[in-house]
């Protein structure tokens, strides 16, 4: 494009840039760029965990190696610390306070201890859930990979760390008297839906301690309630028939009570339906779905935020 000026010369007028006049969002469109870190959509979220799901495993089986290398024992802690639990809890509940009403010696014991170790696992899996972002920040800033790999991993971690622990489990249950029948592959399908919900509470926890550090000295006690609230060391039913029908029912319809109870009454010969609360299937079988699902969602919403600031 030319003009003619007052003096008769001509002037060459550039041709405007391709570019001009458009946004810089606009721009990056044009040109294939993206959000560095975006949060992907929730299908494609699924895909790429998915596509590291041999990193989860391993890193799971590495934080499960490393938790007790530094002790003399090893690996036997994660038996000996449920178990040394289970015998405290037994001596001031069983013995002291005697919370076994209405249960014999050769039932309360395999109730307690199975109870402390079910109990074990959601407590573990939600304190390392706590811990799995603000924990990791280095990974984190370092690496682009889905972030609920962490969390996914833990409440993995603890799964194959509770897995070790049922075999004295069981030794306990047959030495009081409880042996092997059908009853005992209902364990799978208990560990599967309580492991769904563990991660999912294990998400919304990342996802919150993630936002606020400190949420991990609050936890401790939070869980110390929990524990007292779910029957860990009684029976719901028996210890509160002098009480509001109601309290018990809320209490036994607590997940935590929901999955113990399960795993109870698939392993102990003397622990029968008729401690379950109605539907007990069912509502265990809710619990699971709506914090898998709820709290995969809502860790997945904050994805872009992780690690930042």
């Amino acid at each position: 494009m030319s003009e003619t000026t007052h003096d008769a010369t001509v002037a060459v007028t550039p041709p405007a840039a391709p570019d001009e006049g458009l946004t810089a969002r606009e721009l990056a469109a044009k040109h294939g760029l993206t959000v560095s870190g975006a949060r992907p959509s929730l299908i494609e979220y699924v895909r790429q965990l998915w596509d590291r799901r041999h990193f989860i495993l391993a890193f799971s089986r590495a934080k499960l190696t490393a938790q007790y290398s530094q002790a003399k024992l090893g690996q036997l802690w994660q038996v000996a610390t449920p178990l040394l639990n289970a015998a405290v809890y037994f001596f001031i509940f069983g013995l002291l306070l005697e919370a076994d009403r209405g249960m014999s010696r050769e039932v309360y014991i395999p109730f307690l201890v199975t109870g402390v170790f079910v109990f074990t696992f959601t407590q573990s899996s939600v304190m390392a859930g706590v811990r799995a972002i603000s924990g990791n920040l280095g990974l984190v800033r370092a690496l682009h990979f889905p972030r609920a790999s962490l969390p996914i991993s833990f409440a993995l971690q603890q799964l194959q760390q509770l897995l070790f622990s049922m075999i004295v489990l069981f030794a306990v249950a047959v030495g009081f008297g409880s042996y092997p029948d059908l009853s005992w592959a209902l364990i799978v399908p208990v560990l599967v839906l309580q492991f769904c919900f563990n991660t999912g509470l294990a998400l919304i926890m990342a996802r919150a301690g993630a936002k606020t550090p400190d949420l991990a000295q609050l936890m401790p006690f939070v869980m110390r309630t929990w524990m007292y609230a779910s029957g860990v060391m009684f029976s719901i039913p028996i210890f509160l028939k002098d009480k509001p029908e109601w309290i018990a029912n809320v209490l036994q319809w607590n997940p935590a009570a929901i999955y113990m109870d399960l795993m109870r009454f698939a392993l102990i010969d003397g622990y029968g339906s008729e401690n379950l609360p109605d539907h007990v299937w069912a509502v265990a079988g809710g619990w699971a779905v709506l914090f898998a699902l709820g709290g995969f969602v809502y860790f997945w919403k904050a994805e872009e935020r992780y690690g930042r600031g």
